[in-house]
């Protein structure tokens, strides 16, 4: 397992302590999930972009029973 340092101040440092106390999870859980989170908004989002930029360049639609039929599910 890796060890990651980072240098905050002293203020921040009290305020992460105090939230991770009140939420039953230990700093390194809270910061850990919390970058996780981060990440996967930020991949999230691309998708959503790369996924727009396809729809305008071919703005094809289909309704959920043309989607159904195409996947053999009725």
């Amino acid at each position: 397992m890796a060890v990651i340092q980072a240098r905050i101040p002293d203020e921040e440092a009290k305020f992460i302590a105090n939230y991770a106390k009140v939420n039953n999870i230990t700093i390194s859980a809270l910061i850990r999930q919390t970058i996780m989170e981060k990440i996967e908004d930020e991949l999230d989002l691309q998708a959503y972009e790369d996924a727009m930029a396809e729809y305008r360049a071919n703005p094809v639609s289909y309704t959920l029973d043309e989607v159904m039929k195409e996947l053999d599910l009725i």
